[in-house]
């Protein structure tokens, strides 16, 4: 028999039962994942309502990435050249790092603001500045001098950038703190799904908005954000605060309410509560955490693997991917078909990312990694290969190849990184880990972003598909660093996964390493634990 009163430090998981259909009870690594989505459903829906701030991240990328195709906006904001009006090469690079910037910032200050007043005050904050930035944009146009206009389009973008930051990171904390081990990972992929959601929805609305006359065709653009921003106002005020948050901050009683708005009737809020509750003071250090405390001991390790996981995306091409227009058009397709290429890609990511619901469930995430990081490199190498060659077939093989690299990542390594990222640090620290995530998420877009016109562009580097190549070498390093870096976490908890890198585990060997004990209740409430191997 389990005795409750032992130490923590032994790495105990209470793990509540759930009644099967022949009314035997089983413990939570016995859940099917329906059976732990009806078990929980209270936090998953939650959690979908809270990705309404990813669809604006999502919404912001198409929006704001697709209005300079606008015929009124590069009116407004070009200059002519050779008889045609042109986007100036140096305002096009602001404006596409303008964004990630504000991400990185805003994900730095959130990650600090989160734990000061709370994830709900962060989440709702940063939902105030990012409709200021909306605020900014839309109404950009109104000076006389173009460089104002430019200038002010640019500071819209910092700002809402800024505010996307502090969204961002604080709602991937908030539902890392909250999910249960086996929930974690196919509700943490939401993050790509509602991204592309996002995209669709963009795309959708620009392509509606060719229609519109004079600037009113991008004004609406800009003003079709709002919503967005608040709708996850409205989510901050109707969220339960994070019990994690509410337990650092000695407020036991409100974490327990807050547990209990999360829990189903009859579940164990008060062994949750405690369990958190002994965690936490196991870690808690003698002064408050700050960002250095990331960088120390074994806590250097696990935000290194916060870092790689969310520079994994740039390493499968996920910026290119998003230009992927105009890419094709370089390439050699004509416009309206690129368009519709780029439409048909948004559809696959978003079929395959939801299909990754399922395959987090029964696949380990350093697995799905390694294979579609792999496979990835093999396809966009042989894109390179296909480009020392010119004719219709090369253009179509490449444009193919863009679909395949997005249904291959969306299953696999696009949003198991997102998992990977947001459950590998340790509590106390998961905040600032996730601001350090998200600031190196929007550093790394930025650099690509900025950088890939200089690869692809005919004006310069002039490698059009041997593209292809640059991605194949960065798919081929981004798989031997996971082999090595990259543990598997997949069904563990928060206690068993402290302990594997307190006990400095491989991550090779992070899977095959036995887990503690494990608490179940009977009907009748008596304990029966069982030593993990």
């Amino acid at each position: 028999m389990a005795n409750m009163e032992k130490p923590f430090s032994e790495h105990e998981s209470i793990i509540s039962p759930t009644a099967s259909s022949t009314g035997d009870f089983v413990t939570e690594d016995e859940l099917t994942l329906w059976q732990a989505v009806s078990k929980w459903r209270k936090v998953v829906l939650y959690c979908v309502g809270l990705n309404a701030a990813v669809l604006l991240y999502g919404y912001d990328q198409a929006i704001v990435g697709s209005v300079s195709g606008l015929p009124a906006f590069q009116r407004d904001f070009g200059e002519l050249m050779a008889g045609k009006i042109i986007l100036p090469s140096l305002w096009l690079g602001l404006w596409n790092v303008g964004t990630p910037i504000g991400v990185m910032i805003g994900a730095v200050i959130g990650g600090w603001f989160q734990d000061r007043v709370g994830r709900r005050w962060s989440l709702s904050t940063g939902s105030v500045i990012a409709a200021m930035g909306i605020a900014v944009m839309f109404t950009c146009f109104v000076s006389d001098e173009v460089l104002t206009r430019r200038a002010l389009f640019l500071a819209g973008k910092l700002v809402q950038g800024l505010g996307i930051g502090m969204i961002m990171s604080t709602t991937q904390t908030w539902m890392s703190e909250v999910l249960p081990p086996l929930l974690r990972g196919p509700v943490l992929s939401f993050l790509s799904i509602f991204t592309l959601l996002g995209q669709l929805i963009g795309a959708i609305v620009v392509f509606k908005s060719l229609d519109l006359p004079g600037r009113k065709s991008y004004t609406v653009c800009f003003a079709s954000q709002w919503p967005f921003s608040i709708a996850t106002l409205i989510m901050a005020f109707f969220l339960p605060e994070s019990p994690t948050y509410l337990i650092r901050k000695d407020k036991i009683d409100l974490a327990y309410k807050a547990q209990t708005r999360l829990n189903e009737p009859n579940a164990h809020t008060e062994s949750i509560v405690e369990g958190l509750r002994m965690s936490i003071q196991e870690e808690r250090k003698t002064s408050q955490s700050t960002y250095m405390d990331c960088f120390k001991g074994q806590d250097l390790r696990r935000t290194m693997i916060v870092v790689f996981s969310c520079v994994i995306p740039q390493t499968f091409g996920l910026t290119l991917l998003a230009k992927a227009s105009y890419f094709l058009q370089v390439v050699g397709m004509k416009a309206r078909t690129s368009v519709m290429m780029v439409v048909v890609g948004i559809v696959v990511g978003l079929a395959a990312n939801t299909a990754s619901f399922w395959t987090l469930s029964h696949f380990g995430r350093r697995t799905l990694i390694l294979i579609s990081l792999s496979l990835s490199a093999v396809l966009w190498t042989a894109a390179g290969i296909a480009g020392c060659f010119s004719g219709t077939i090369t253009v179509w093989y490449t444009a193919t190849t863009l679909m395949v690299v997005i249904l291959v990542n969306g299953l696999g390594a696009w949003p198991a990184s997102s998992v990977v990222a947001s459950e590998v640090s340790t509590l106390h620290l998961r905040a600032k880990s996730q601001g350090i995530g998200w600031f190196t998420n929007g550093l790394a877009a930025g650099v690509m972003g900025f950088v890939l016109p200089y690869i692809f562009n005919p004006d310069e580097g002039d490698l059009k598909a041997k593209t292809g190549f640059v991605y194949g070498g960065m798919g081929a390093i981004a798989v031997m660093v996971t082999w090595f870096i990259v543990p598997e976490m997949k069904g563990r908890n928060w206690v068993e996964i402290d302990r594997l890198f307190e006990e400095r585990v491989s991550a090779r060997n992070f899977e095959r390493s036995g887990r503690g004990v494990t608490v179940d209740r009977g009907v009748d409430g008596e304990e029966r634990g069982e030593k993990g191997l």
